[in-house]
């Protein structure tokens, strides 16, 4: 059960989440081809030229790559009608997200991220080396026009040496970023070196940094971290630290830092999947708790006081429900033991490892699903990223990347679970006697 999920169409360009392409079976393809029946009639499908000239129209340029900043009205539990559902479009814009304003990004947006000591600053990646800061409160509205200049970053981060897309963290303590990319490391700088005023600021010249972006003062980093073999996919800050972060890659390995000590990795699990790891969470909660999503298609989750430095380790549990690799992991904000999980299967999972308890062994098949209490399967494609609403217990941002089925573009979802999945059982059966003795008594009165 869901409540009503406004949705908003994302114009980006069909760049896949920097993952080698999965090779569809000739049987997928073609039932894709075929359409679907809605209301007697077969759905047209896009021509191939059609096609071609969509996807030109996301890639040549001429549709500007943008930085929305939206407000959004969030439906209030209990009140969504079920007509909501059925009278639900998705090819309409939602009523309910309203444009706040929108910048000209350079480059496309890859991944974004809020600095959670103050969320108007935030921090995106594109296909470039650097990290962008921007101020979205200050920044002015654009509008995304052919030939529109690209909007100014407030500040650009430096230091990788190669594309850095989708690996980026921003620190819960203190005004820290952290990025990982194809150069194989992990790059931590403090935004509050440019307020300050230090020596490692430097006024961009023509020409310099990033050529996409426009001129703008840049901070080189506090430190660069160097331990994996393979591109760095994600990061992840300690809740209680800002000197201790961790990171994965595609060499499958989960690398544990502290900047106190060394640019080394302190712990390094070698084999922490059975193949390139994608996503990586850290409990904000119990800061002993790690999770991490894979290619392999399964969520690990790791206990750091059972790591050592030689790399010897072992997840506490393998959580197993997706039929694709896994994009995005993330711990609930609202229950310690509570986190979700998105894949390329179009899925978005919500796992209570509570429920089957700190088990060691592999589960058996007929458990590999053990811990999964609710699936939202609204998207139809790969679902690239996802959020807690921190401020609105129980409700989720997710956004997928729709290339595959509607020849570019991704969809924007916000919607949250009932009350009645997560709830403690016996105050859902209470609730249910009480409602049901209502219905009995007002039965009785007709």
């Amino acid at each position: 059960m869901e409540s009503s999920q406004p949705q908003q169409q994302q114009q980006q360009g069909p760049k896949k989440r920097g993952r080698k392409p999965k090779p569809k079976d000739e049987k997928d393809q073609q039932q894709q081809s075929a359409g679907k029946t809605k209301e007697g009639k077969k759905s047209q499908q896009p021509s191939v030229d059609e096609k071609y000239t969509q996807w030109k129209s996301l890639t040549d340029g001429s549709v500007p790559n943008t930085l929305v900043i939206a407000n959004c009205e969030v439906v209030k539990p209990r009140v969504a009608a079920a007509e909501h559902i059925s009278q639900f479009n998705e090819e309409a814009r939602s009523p309910f997200v309203k444009k706040y304003k929108t910048l000209i990004h350079p480059g496309e947006v890859n991944r974004i991220r809020e600095l959670p000591q103050n969320s108007k600053i935030v921090a995106t990646h594109t296909d470039s080396p650097d990290v962008l800061i921007w101020d979205v409160e200050a920044q002015p509205n654009r509008h995304a026009v052919l030939g529109a200049t690209h909007s100014r970053p407030d500040l650009i981060l430096t230091g990788h040496q190669d594309n850095a897309e989708f690996a980026l963290a921003m620190c819960p303590t203190e005004p820290y970023v952290i990025s990982g990319g194809k150069d194989k490391s992990v790059v931590l700088w403090s935004i509050q070196d440019h307020i300050s005023g230090g020596s490692i600021i430097k006024q961009n010249k023509p020409g310099e940094g990033n050529d996409k972006a426009a001129e703008g003062p840049s901070v080189g980093p506090r430190g660069i971290f160097c331990g994996h073999e393979d591109t760095v996919e994600d990061v992840a800050f300690s809740p209680s630290s800002a000197q201790e972060f961790c990171s994965v890659g595609d060499d499958s390995c989960l690398i544990l830092w502290d900047a106190r000590v060394a640019t080394n990795p302190a712990v390094k699990v070698e084999k922490a999947h059975d193949a390139d790891l994608h996503c990586v969470d850290w409990n904000r909660h119990d800061d002993n708790l790690i999770l991490t999503g894979s290619a392999d298609t399964t969520v690990c989750l790791f206990d750091r006081r059972n790591l050592t430095s030689n790399g010897v380790g072992s997840p506490i549990y393998k959580f197993e429900g997706h039929k694709a690799a896994v994009l995005c992991v993330q711990w609930s904000p609202d229950k310690s033991s509570v986190f979700g999980s998105s894949a390329e299967d179009g899925l978005l999972n919500i796992w209570d490892y509570d429920k089957v308890g700190k088990k060691v062994d592999r589960p058996s098949k007929s458990s590999s699903t053990a811990g999964l209490f609710f699936q939202h399967a609204g998207h139809r494609d790969k679902v690239v990223d996802f959020h807690w609403n921190a401020s609105d217990p129980w409700t989720i941002v997710s956004v997928s990347d729709d290339c595959d089925t509607t020849g570019g573009g991704g969809t924007l979802q916000i919607w949250r679970m009932s009350d009645l999945i997560y709830r403690p059982e016996e105050e859902v059966l209470a609730e249910l006697e009480k409602f049901k003795s209502h219905v009995i008594s007002c039965a009785g009165k007709t």
